[in-house]
């Protein structure tokens, strides 16, 4: 997974599917350790994103401030 080019979509949609299958109690407990790890690297990329998205709309907002 590369990390600076994953959306925030994608990398959404994929730590849902890892929800749902650690909601799964038949997932081996190395893959569940295994998939919790990729879905904190996950919401980690999904926070980055929102940070970046709600700077973009402050630096936006002051623009059209100063306009």
């Amino acid at each position: 997974m590369d990390k600076d080019k994953i959306s925030f979509e994608d990398a959404l949609r994929d730590l849902e599917e890892i929800v749902e299958n650690l909601n799964d109690d038949e997932l081996e407990l190395e893959k569940a350790i295994s998939a919790y790890e990729k879905g904190m690297e996950l919401k980690k990329i999904c926070e980055q994103r929102l940070k970046e998205a709600k700077l973009r709309i402050e630096n936006i907002k002051e623009e059209n401030e100063t306009n």
